[in-house]
């Protein structure tokens, strides 16, 4: 039976091996000790709290070792995971507690104005707390554990059955809940050991939230399926996490474009030790060059990734040496992974062109909770998931990625893709931050406009800019306007929320 107890199958395989080292308290436990408490954890929300199969479970917490125990103890119970994310408003956490149908929610204190605030809106049969209590009637995480709960064996759920619901981000719309199963759990893990090469001995240290699939699917699970060790950090802090890196000699890491810019331009980048790194990858959002090429100089192995939580976080791989041959590119597709790329009527584009990149998989997700036309309108007959990012294909199979379809533009009757116009406007030495979006105009349809954030104490112009990519890009490309910002509206994960832009662009216009 393929379900979602990876930890508890390492366990088995390898109980006395490091599984993990929480940086803030420097804990280091084994697969044995990590198991164990899963264990009583899903033995306490069967025992004391009376939760099944199926039933839902909120968790709004920073990354610690009751994270991991409540993941782990999904994989082991049957019960339903909903991870909540940190930087939500009460408004946005209580469409999903009412879509997830929770009636449960584990908290920490550091996020006690949040509950406060969500408690006014929604109403729950328990709110447990991990540390201290927001209110009087709150149950204690140790008193629900304090009875010692003997764990029992594992529930007999179907592969199929959903191991957690992830919510989207909601950059152009709702957040919806993508239901998990417990079969694309194992699959993401296992199939990322083999299609990355990971190894018993690697270390991975986790500094991004882990109630994001990046940080659940990169590198949590797959380390976990190999056997190796696990470094987690409460919150990301540049200099925190070079020490620990350097420290705990650490051999893969993932993080998204966001943070490898951070960690590149702080002081420690110069001097950190990085010999004992295997390689780095990049996910989550495009990956501008100057950042590859940063690291490269460092003589540090930089690849790019790429996945959805639709369907596992990592969809691609490539080898070291086809990260320098083919930079850029996110690789081939993993192992029982299949990929193509489909025009506008439907039919399979030729190699060079670009189209919507679909997958399939036994690593893709059954759909959306309680959004069957979302569902639809994304997860085809064929079982094809459309992951709405146009791509292109090499003739050795390598794909790149062109954008996100819907922030293609038609300009004079000719696709424009703002990533490749973004990619080379980050290649100017004033600009340390840009987006491009598409804009209505009267004579070409659509036009591009560049929102640029400088770097400090850098001045430049549009007309500079436009010099500068003009010998770069064909003129159709080229923006029409520039806007000079002081920060580009991202998501936790570094996606920049574009509707924002065009929105801003429309108040400039009035």
């Amino acid at each position: 039976m393929l379900h979602g107890d990876l930890l508890g199958e390492r366990a088995r395989l390898t109980p006395d091996k490091l599984a993990l080292v929480f940086v803030p308290s420097g804990q280091r436990l084994t697969y044995r000790e990590l198991d164990d408490r899963a264990a009583r954890c899903a033995a306490a929300w069967s025992g004391g709290l009376g939760l099944g199969e199926g039933d839902r479970v909120g968790l709004l917490a920073h990354n610690s070792i009751e994270f991991l125990d409540c993941f782990f103890a999904a994989g082991k119970s049957g019960v339903v995971l909903v991870p909540l994310g940190t930087r939500l408003t009460p408004h946005e956490l209580e469409h999903i507690v009412r879509d997830s149908g929770m009636r449960t929610l584990i908290y920490d204190s550091a996020l006690a104005e949040t509950v406060r605030g969500l408690r006014r809106l929604v109403r729950l049969d328990r709110w447990i707390a991990l540390d201290e209590k927001v209110a009087d009637e709150d149950l204690p995480w140790s008193d629900l554990l304090s009875g010692n709960p003997a764990p029992g064996p594992c529930a007999r759920v179907s592969p199929e059955d959903t191991y957690c619901l992830l919510y989207t981000s909601g950059t152009t719309g709702k957040p919806k809940g993508v239901m998990v199963p417990h079969r694309m759990v194992s699959w993401n893990g296992v199939n990322t050991a083999i299609g990355w090469q990971l190894r018993e001995d690697d270390v991975s240290s986790i500094f991004t939230p882990l109630y994001h699939a990046g940080a659940l699917g990169a590198f949590l699970t797959p380390i976990i399926a190999i056997g190796g060790t696990i470094v987690l950090h409460r919150t990301f802090d540049v200099s925190e996490v070079w020490r620990t890196i350097e420290r705990e000699r650490c051999t893969v890491v993932l993080g998204v474009p966001t943070i490898w810019k951070l960690l590149m331009e702080a002081p420690e980048f110069a001097t950190v030790d990085l010999s004992h790194v295997r390689w780095l990858i990049s996910g989550g959002a495009p990956l501008p060059l100057y950042i590859i090429e940063a690291y490269q100089r460092r003589g540090v192995v930089f690849r790019q990734g790429y996945g959805l939580t639709e369907v596992g976080v990592n969809c691609f791989a490539m080898t070291n040496e086809d990260s320098v041959r083919k930079k850029g590119s996110i690789g081939k597709p993993l192992p029982f992974t299949e990929a193509k790329l489909i025009g506008e009527d439907g039919g399979e584009v030729a190699v060079g062109e670009v189209g919507e990149l679909l997958l399939r998989g036994p690593h893709v997700s059954t759909g959306y909770w309680n959004n069957p036309e979302a569902t639809a309108a994304s997860y085809d007959a064929d079982g094809w998931f459309h992951t709405g990012d146009s791509a292109r294909r090499d003739e050795e199979g390598f794909f790149t990625i062109a954008g996100r379809k819907k922030d293609m533009f038609i300009s004079g009757g000719v696709n424009v893709y703002p990533a490749e116009i973004e990619g080379e406007l980050l290649l100017h030495p004033a600009v340390q931050d840009a987006a491009v979006v598409g804009v209505p105009d009267a004579a070409w349809g659509e036009v591009g406009v560049a929102f640029v954030v400088l770097r400090p104490g850098i001045v430049a112009t549009g007309e500079e800019l436009t010099a500068f990519l003009g010998g770069r890009l064909a003129r159709y490309k080229l923006p029409k306007r520039f806007a000079f910002v002081e920060s580009l509206p991202r998501t936790p994960y570094g996606k920049v929320v574009k509707s924002e832009l065009r929105s801003h662009f429309e108040k400039l216009e009035t």
